[in-house]
């Protein structure tokens, strides 16, 4: 149990290390950030506003579990789900552009996933996750992963990726951006 909570702490440092240098770059660029998130269910919108000050760089985020939620709050479309799934690259690239578009920020990232235990089949296995980022009117990259280990771990680990995401992006960008 104890060696459990360790490994748990160990864990929310990283991904608060993370979201500081997110944080960072941000500011120096004068860009904000919104998320996302489907998944994950804010846990990357929770790491990123354990900072402090976080509200200069943290827009907001959206958790989208569910399709309808991501039709209504991102503009993902019908037909996007229904050829590719909500568990698709297509998917979270269109919820990184919604998000995009529907808040104040000119970085956004985006998670869809299926962090288990159930819910896997062949072609989508448990573990697999997908990601997005871009830059409003500029850079743009996704990337599918997949994660091994119980719900807890691929959840942690998909937040982990989506901030290294926004730090990689970030480090790509012109300062002419800002």
């Amino acid at each position: 149990m104890g060696a459990e909570r360790d490994r748990m702490r160990i864990a929310d440092q990283q991904l608060q290390q993370l979201a500081q240098q997110a944080g960072k770059l941000l500011t120096q660029q004068g860009l904000m950030l919104v998320s996302a998130e489907s998944c994950t269910g804010g846990w990357l919108g929770q790491t990123v506003t354990t900072i402090a000050g976080s509200s200069t760089w943290y827009e907001r985020g959206f958790i989208t579990y569910s399709n309808v939620s991501k039709q209504e709050m991102l503009g993902v479309g019908s037909a996007t789900l229904a050829q590719y799934g909500a568990v698709s690259e297509q998917t979270a690239k269109e919820m990184v552009a919604g998000a995009i578009c529907r808040s104040h920020a000119q970085v956004g990232v985006s998670v869809t996933g299926i962090a288990g235990p159930d819910g896997g089949t062949a072609g989508k296995p448990v573990g697999m996750i997908c990601f997005a980022w871009m830059v409003k009117d500029g850079l743009a990259r996704s990337e599918v992963r997949y994660l091994k280990g119980d719900r807890q771990v691929i959840r942690s680990q998909a937040v982990a990726i989506a901030l290294q995401g926004v730090i990689d992006l970030l480090q790509d960008v012109s300062p002419a951006i800002a």
